[in-house]
C-alpha cells in the first residue's frame, strides 16, 4: 500500500500558510484534476489527494491534530468527504471557471450549421460561377420575432431554477458527494418559460421557410473543397447568431479533360502519318480553341504544353498549363490501297537499311 503524502506536500504550501493560501491552492488543483473535466485514473487521484488535504488542513481542528500527529491523528475524518465543510465557494469558482455546458441565464446559442453539396461542371469548378442555392432553414418566427410569446405577453421567470437557469445536483460518487450546478431541465437553461405561447410557431421561436441562397464560386475549385456561407444557416437561440451554411463541391468528370492540380490534361491522337510528316492541329481549351503544332518525328507519350490555358489558381493569382499528350494510333483496318502504300513504305524502310 503507496503511504500517504503530507498533505502540505500535496497542495504545495508552507506548514504556516493562511486559509487563503490554502484555499487558493486547492482551487488551482482542484480545476487542474476535477474528474468531471479532466477523466483519467491519474487525474481523479490526484483530485482525492487534493481535496483529502483541503479538507484536514481547512478546519482548524483537524490542522492542529494532522500538525501533531500526522495522518494518524485525522485518520477516518476524512473517508468519504462528506460534508466538504467550507468547499461551496470552491465549487461555485467551479461554474464561474469552467462555465455551465449547457450555458447559463439567457446565454444565447449559436444556430446549427447547414450542410449542403453543390454539383459542377468541370468549367464550372476551372473559370467560377454563380449558382443559386436552394435551403430549408429555420427562421425567427415572423408573428413573436424568436421570442416564443405570445405577442403582448412576456416570458415568465422559470419557478424551478428562480430565474438562473440553473439547478444544484447532489451526487454521491467514488470521491465523496459532489454538489453539480447543471442546466435547469424546465427551462433549458434560459431561465425563463413560457406560459402563453405565440400561435404561429407555438412557442418554438422559429419557423422554417424556403430560401434560395445565391453563391459566387470561385475559379479554380475542386472536389472537396468547402466554402462557408456565414450567417446564412439555422437561426440562434435566444437572440444568438445565426449558424453558417457550408457547401461541399463536387465537379462532374469531363468528357476529355483531365485535372491535375491547376493543370489540364489533353491526350491528342494522331496518325502515323501525321506524326511521321508533322501537321498544325486545333486542340480544345476551357477558353476556347488553340493551334498546336506537331513536329515531324514526333513519338507517342510525347508532352506540348499550351502555357498559361490550365485552370486559375484557387485563391491566388496565375493560371496552370495544358499538357497536351501525343497518342500514335494504330490502324486496326486497312484499305487496299492504304495496305499497299504501308507495303511500299516498309520496303523502303528496309532498303534504306542496306
Amino acid at each position: 500500500m503507496t503511504a500517504k503524502r503530507d498533505y502540505y506536500e500535496v497542495l504545495g504550501i508552507s506548514r504556516n500558510a493562511g486559509s487563503d493560501e490554502i484555499k487558493q491552492a486547492f482551487r488551482k488543483l482542484a480545476f487542474q484534476y476535477h474528474p468531471d473535466k479532466n477523466p483519467g485514473a491519474d487525474a481523479a487521484d490526484k483530485f482525492k489527494e487534493a481535496s483529502e488535504a483541503y479538507q484536514v488542513l481547512c478546519d482548524q481542528e483537524k490542522r492542529q491534530a494532522y500538525d501533531r500527529f500526522g495522518h494518524a491523528g485525522v485518520d477516518g475524518a476524512t473517508r468519504g468527504f462528506e460534508g466538504f465543510g467550507g468547499m461551496g465557494s470552491i465549487f461555485e469558482d467551479f461554474y464561474n471557471f469552467f462555465g455551465d455546458a449547457a450555458g447559463g441565464r439567457n446565454a444565447s446559442v449559436r444556430g446549427e450549421d447547414i450542410h449542403v453539396s453543390l454539383d459542377l461542371t468541370f468549367e464550372e469548378a476551372a473559370l467560377g460561377a454563380d449558382k443559386e442555392i436552394r435551403i430549408q432553414r429555420s427562421e425567427n418566427c415572423s408573428v413573436c420575432h424568436g421570442s416564443g410569446a405570445k405577442p403582448g405577453t412576456q416570458p415568465q421567470s422559470c419557478p424551478e431554477c428562480k430565474g438562473s437557469g440553473r439547478v444544484q445536483r447532489v451526487q454521491q460518487s467514488l470521491f465523496g458527494r459532489f454538489t453539480n450546478v447543471i442546466s435547469c431541465p424546465r427551462c433549458s437553461g434560459s431561465g425563463q418559460i413560457i406560459t402563453d405561447a405565440c400561435p404561429n410557431c407555438r412557442g418554438s421561436g422559429h419557423e422554417r421557410f424556403a430560401r434560395n441562397i445565391n453563391l459566387s464560386v470561385p475559379a479554380g475549385v475542386d472536389n472537396g473543397i468547402r466554402m462557408q456561407m456565414s450567417g446564412q444557416g439555422h437561426a440562434g437561440e435566444r437572440g444568438g447568431m445565426p449558424g453558417n451554411l457550408m457547401v461541399s463541391i463536387r465537379v462532374k468528370p469531363h468528357e476529355f479533360f483531365k485535372r491535375e492540380d491547376s493543370n489540364i490534361i489533353y491526350n491528342l491522337k494522331v496518325n502515323f502519318a501525321q506524326a511521321a510528316l508533322g501537321v498544325d492541329l486545333t486542340v480544345p481549351t476551357i477558353y476556347g480553341d488553340a493551334q498546336i503544332k506537331i513536329l515531324a518525328g514526333s513519338q507517342g507519350g510525347e508532352v506540348f504544353t499550351l502555357k498559361g490555358k490550365g485552370i486559375p489558381h484557387f485563391r491566388r493569382s496565375g493560371k496552370g498549363d495544358q499538357l497536351v499528350c501525343l497518342t500514335v494510333v494504330t490502324p486496326s483496318k486497312l484499305t487496299k490501297e492504304q495496305r499497299s502504300l504501308f507495303e511500299e513504305l516498309a520496303v523502303s524502310f528496309e532498303a534504306k537499311k542496306k
